[in-house]
């Protein structure tokens, strides 16, 4: 460690420093988490690798299945897991003709 001064009003000066300095970094985190939260919040949370596609109205049922992201999946989607999306496929619901997820999960139709 460093030598630090032998008198007393050196030693008050330095412990007055640092306890500013201490100040400037806490409030300099402040900022910085304000900052991290604030681009979290503006991050859009990752698209599911892929989607169940449901009809209208009250007794939905699904009707196509979509690769993660695609633009015609529309509103009513929910997420799914590869080997649910293989699955529906495999029962004959339909593959979207955009996407073609069926040939991303290797499935030849």
């Amino acid at each position: 460690m460093h030598d630090l001064p032998p008198d007393l009003p050196r030693l008050r000066t330095l412990e007055t420093w640092l306890q500013l300095t201490l100040d400037h970094v806490r409030q300099a985190i402040v900022i910085a988490e304000q900052r991290e939260a604030q681009r979290q919040r503006a991050t859009p949370p990752p698209s599911p690798d892929w989607l169940l596609q449901l009809s209208i109205g009250a007794g939905s049922q699904p009707i196509a299945v979509h690769v993660g992201g695609c633009s015609s999946a529309g509103r009513r989607a929910r997420p799914i897991g590869r080997d649910q999306a293989m699955r529906a496929l495999a029962e004959g619901l339909e593959a979207c003709v955009l996407c073609r997820p069926d040939t991303e999960l290797g499935i030849l139709g």
